[in-house]
C-alpha cells in the first residue's frame, strides 16, 4: 500500500530525530502529538509540521496517516501502540516496546491478529560497519563467537542536577540505564554475533542517591540551570555490570553506565571468535576493527562498494562522506516502510517480537540483581 503520510508521538530529542529521519526517506510527516498542547504546537511550529493532534484519537481517526511513529515515555508505549493497532496503523515504537515482557507479548499478538507492519527501533544496528560485521560472522571470518565485551556509556546523568524523565519510575518503569541504552547495546550484540542469551548475572548499581529535581521540564541531553529544585531520592540503575551467557556456551561482560564522565555517547564492543576478532565502536562509526592472532590487525573504513550487500544498503554516502547516528534512523525506516509499501514482511528489522526479547533480558536482569545470582531468561 502507498504510504500517505507519518505522524509522530513526542517532541523531544528522539522525536525530532525520528521526525528529521522519516522526511530523508520521503515520507511526509503530517503532524504530531505531545504531552499538552503548548508542548505539541512548540513542536510543530519548531519541526514545520502542520498538524498539531489533541489526542491519539485524533491520530487513529485521521485516514491520511498510513505509519505512527511512538516516541513516548517508556510507560505510554504499550497503551498508545494497542490503540493504534487497533486503528490499522503501522507502528514503529520506541524501545522499550512495554514495561514488561506480558505486555510485549500482547503487543506481537495484536500484530500477528492485524497484520501491520510493526518495529521496535533498535535503530544501532543500522550503522553500516555493525551491519558488516555480522556478514564477517554470518561467512565464519572470525569463527564462532566465544567471548564479547562491551560497555555503552554516557555522562548525561552525571551530575545530582541532571534531570530527565527517564529518572522517573511512573514514566520510564524499574529499569533506566540497562532499559534506556543497555537494551541497544545487548540487541546489537545479538544481531551481530546470532548468539541467543540464555543466563544473565547482573549487579545494578544507584551510585547517585539523590537528585534535585527542577519543577519544570527538562528535555534529553539538556541542562536546566535556571529552575527552583527540589531533593528526591533515587532507586533506578544509573550504572550496571552484567555478566552473560549464551546458549551454545560463549560469554560476555558487559558494563552500562550514564555517569561516565566525558563518554558522551560510546557503544563498544568486541567479538572474539578462534579465527579472529571484531570491534566496533559508535563514537568513530566509519571503522570496523579486525583482530587476528598471527599477522597484523587490519581496520576497515566504511565505503559501501568494499561493503557487503546488506552492510551497503545502509550506506547512503561514499567512503569518506561520515555517516552517523542520524542515519540509522534512516536505514531502520526505510526497510519498514517497503514493507509496508510492498504488502510483505521481510522482518529485515527488528520487530516487536525482537522487542519483546529485549524484555524477556531486561526483566532477568533486573531478577539477577535482586536476587544475586544467575538469573535464566525466560521465553
Amino acid at each position: 500500500m502507498k504510504i500517505n503520510s507519518a505522524a509522530v508521538i513526542g517532541t523531544g530529542f528522539i522525536g525530532t530525530v525520528h521526525v528529521e529521519s522519516i522526511r530523508r526517506t520521503g515520507v511526509k510527516v503530517k503532524g504530531v502529538l505531545s504531552g499538552s498542547s503548548e508542548s505539541t504546537k512548540r513542536g510543530a511550529e519548531n519541526l514545520k509540521v502542520e498538524t498539531t493532534y489533541s489526542s491519539l484519537l485524533d491520530i487513529c481517526n485521521d485516514s491520511d496517516i498510513t505509519v505512527v511513529h511512538v516516541t513516548s515515555p517508556n510507560s505510554l508505549h504499550y497503551p498508545q501502540v494497542k490503540e493504534l493497532m487497533n486503528a490499522g496503523k503501522h507502528v514503529v515504537c520506541e524501545k522499550p516496546l512495554a514495561l514488561s515482557a506480558k505486555e510485549g507479548a500482547d503487543l506481537v499478538a495484536l500484530a500477528e491478529k492485524t497484520g501491520l507492519v510493526n518495529a521496535t527501533c533498535f535503530n544501532t544496528r543500522f550503522y553500516p560497519m555493525v551491519h558488516e560485521a555480522r556478514s564477517f560472522v554470518k561467512a565464519d571470518l572470525i569463527g564462532t563467537p566465544r567471548y564479547i565485551k562491551g560497555h555503552y556509556h554516557q555522562d548525561w546523568l552525571t551530575l545530582d542536577t541532571d534531570w530527565n524523565w527517564r529518572l522517573e519510575e511512573e514514566k520510564a518503569g524499574e529499569l533506566r540505564a540497562v532499559a534506556d541504552i543497555g537494551s541497544h547495546l545487548i540487541d546489537q550484540i545479538g544481531f551481530v554475533t546470532g548468539l541467543e542469551v540464555s543466563e544473565v548475572m547482573a549487579d545494578l548499581h544507584t551510585l547517585v542517591k539523590t537528585r534535585l529535581k527542577p519543577t519544570g521540564p527538562v528535555q534529553t541531553f539538556t541542562i536546566d540551570t535556571t529552575s527552583k529544585r527540589e531533593n528526591v531520592a533515587m532507586s533506578s540503575d544509573d550504572a550496571a555490570g552484567i555478566l552473560i551467557r549464551f546458549s551454545n556456551g560463549a560469554r560476555a561482560t558487559v558494563s552500562i553506565s550514564q555517569i561516565s564522565s566525558g563518554r558522551k555517547n560510546s557503544i563498544n564492543w568486541e567479538i572474539s571468535g578462534p579465527k579472529g576478532s571484531l570491534g566496533f565502536d559508535a563514537e568513530n562509526p566509519e571503522q570496523l576493527w579486525i583482530g587476528h592472532r598471527g599477522r597484523a590487525n587490519e581496520i576497515l573504513h566504511k565505503d559501501p562498494g568494499m561493503l557487503s550487500a546488506d552492510a551497503a544498503k545502509t550506506a547512503f554516502y561514499p567512503g569518506g562522506h561520515v555517516e552517523g547516528f542520524s542515519e540509522t534512523f534512516r536505514g531502520l525506516f526505510e526497510r519498514v516502510y517497503a514493507d509496508i509499501e510492498s504488502g510483505k514482511q521481510s522482518h529485515t528489522y527488528p520487530t516487536f517480537a525482537d522487542g519483546v526479547r529485549s524484555l524477556q533480558i531486561t526483566d532477568a536482569i533486573a531478577a539477577s540483581s535482586k536476587s544475586g545470582s544467575w538469573t535464566k531468561v525466560v521465553k
